[in-house]
């Protein structure tokens, strides 16, 4: 009797595949000439994607690897405005990021163009290309925050440099950019006189990062700031 159940439940079973598979193949013959637009136009566009990345975004990333060289060597050298606008032959950093926007090198002459533009104490500029460079790598990410918040600081917004500096500093944690960080920040801290922020971000350097070049003199700055909490 048990064995009768399970062969009449099986049947049902297969029965009720053997329906759903006709649904299907009676939906595809029904609407073949959709389905065989639709995957067309799939086909259309991975292949369109393909070619676009060999064809053109490859060459024109080696271009603007060529053009960015150049305006390398002069930063390097501390030659700003080369660096920024070229030499009449090759391009600077502005052009670059400008021509080559959908390019890595171009969104890199972003961080190249901020920090120059920092540099030459041309603030609002800095702000606009250093906030327009992007960067999946963390430590060159971080440094690239950390910049944003040198530029504030020039600019004496002592709130915004240090939320910057914070963000570069826990945007990953690591025993070189993130006690640099916090250092920043507690050095700002202490200018706008929140000595009790500056030493709590002091104390986590010498806590989390021991080991690290600012951790060396740590307990200078903790007894400067405390110093100034107490009187």
């Amino acid at each position: 009797m048990v064995k009768k159940k399970h062969e009449d439940l099986a049947e049902q079973r297969l029965e009720s595949i053997e329906g759903s598979l006709s649904k299907t193949e009676s939906y595809i013959v029904e609407n073949q000439n959709v389905i065989s637009i639709v995957v067309g136009v799939i086909v259309v566009i991975i292949l369109a994607y393909f070619g676009f990345q060999k064809y053109y975004m490859e060459p024109l990333g080696q271009e603007a690897q060529d053009q960015i060289y150049k305006a390398q060597s002069y930063f390097e050298a501390d030659s700003l405005d080369k660096a920024l606008y070229g030499d009449g032959n090759s391009l600077g950093f502005v052009d670059i990021a400008s021509d080559y926007s959908i390019t890595m090198v171009g969104n890199l002459a972003n961080y190249y163009a901020g920090i120059s533009f920092l540099k030459k104490g041309n603030y609002e500029q800095a702000l606009d290309y250093l906030k327009s460079f992007e960067s999946s790598d963390h430590v060159v990410g971080s440094m690239a925050k950390g910049a944003i918040g040198d530029t504030y600081l020039e600019m004496g917004d002592y709130s915004s440099a240090i939320s910057y500096y914070l963000e570069a500093a826990h945007r990953d944690d690591n025993a070189f950019t993130t006690p640099l960080f916090l250092l920043k920040a507690g050095n700002v801290y202490e200018i706008d006189k929140k000595y009790s922020k500056a030493v709590e971000v002091y104390k986590t350097i010498k806590e989390d990062y021991p080991k690290s070049e600012e951790a060396r003199d740590i307990d200078k700055y903790i007894a400067r700031a405390e110093g100034f909490m107490n009187k």
